[in-house]
């Protein structure tokens, strides 16, 4: 039995639809049927996008007052599901919010959810899901058993966004059912880390530092390199933990998954947790002055070299170009 229906759960970022939610309506649009978005807010502001990347249908929640998405979205599927019908799958972003949305429907309608999504593909007339397991080492299958939709939360960059050619969705109202006390918290304030230059997560260069700088003082070559190549400035979770860096700047397993087109990391071992997150990089350049270092086995150019003598002349001489 083919692929039939799927919701996507849209979310945004500013005015604008989140990558992510792009990356999983096209990955829908990939497997046939119909796409349906879910959102909430002003979903005529972004209809003809979601259009675009293969929804026909968009379905607003409406403005939540304040309130999290998390209570009035998955009490809104439910009632959807169980008034209309359920699809064959609801794709969800890995976020905070999409979290919170797929564990409260899942309470709702009795169905597990499947998390940590890297890869889905049809196979038989099922979804079958791929997860990095073991820091990445290794590559787990699952499927769906039983009657209800699947249930999946996709991480970021596990799939590319690309436009079709459909036009804009038409956007649909759903009511939200009574949330009682559920829907009493509200958001008071947010608290946005200023930042310079492009996101980590969607940057064309990312430059991350690690425990082999020595010093926190030594990131700063990381910043200056980034800037320099109009990039983004990563790091690993050792330099992290040690609060070198703030957590925002972290990429790996328990971070930001990256896949620019070039991926430096200067003194950086390449632990799998660190591995997982940044591997899909079209071009990774590694820099350490071990030589049976991990990160050399997935490198496409590796710099055999102690970071505090390469970084200073690749500066230098980036430097002298522009």
């Amino acid at each position: 039995m083919a692929v039939n229906k799927i919701w996507v759960i849209v979310d945004r970022q500013g005015e604008k639809i989140a990558p992510l939610s792009l990356e999983l309506l096209t990955k829908a649009r990939s497997l046939g049927g119909t796409v349906e978005g879910v959102t909430w807010g002003d979903a005529d502001a972004i209809a003809a996008d979601v259009g675009k990347y293969g929804a026909t249908t968009l379905f607003n929640v409406g403005d939540l007052a304040g309130g999290l998405p998390g209570p009035p979205v998955a009490a809104a599927l439910a009632a959807a599901i169980s008034s209309s019908g359920a699809p064959d799958a609801i794709l969800v972003p890995h976020n905070y919010d999409g979290r919170d949305i797929a564990a409260r429907l899942s309470v709702k309608i009795d169905r597990p959810v499947l998390t940590n999504v890297v890869g889905l593909e049809e196979t038989e007339g099922s979804l079958v899901t791929e997860h990095a397991i073991f820091g990445g080492a290794e590559v787990l299958k699952a499927r769906f058993t039983g009657e209800g939709p699947a249930i999946f939360v996709v991480r970021t960059k596990s799939f590319a966004a690309e436009e079709g050619d459909g036009g804009p969705a038409a956007v649909t109202p759903w009511e939200i059912p009574d949330l009682g006390a559920t829907g009493g918290a509200k958001i008071t304030d947010r608290h946005v880390e200023e930042s310079e230059g492009p996101k980590l997560d969607e940057a064309p260069v990312v430059v991350s530092g690690g425990r082999g700088l020595g010093q926190a003082d030594k990131y700063s070559m990381i910043e200056d390199l980034a800037k320099l190549l109009k990039g983004a400035a990563g790091a690993s979770r050792a330099i992290v933990d040690a609060g070198w860096v703030p957590y925002s700047h972290q990429v790996g397993q328990t971070g930001k998954t990256v896949k620019p087109t070039v991926y430096i990391a200067a003194g950086i071992s390449g632990a799998t947790q660190h591995m997982v997150g940044m591997k899909g990089s079209k071009n990774i350049v590694a820099i350490n002055k071990d030589q049976e270092a991990p990160i050399f086995s997935i490198a496409d150019l590796g710099i055999v070299g102690d970071v505090h003598k390469v970084l200073p002349k690749l500066i230098e001489a980036l430097q002298g170009r522009s």
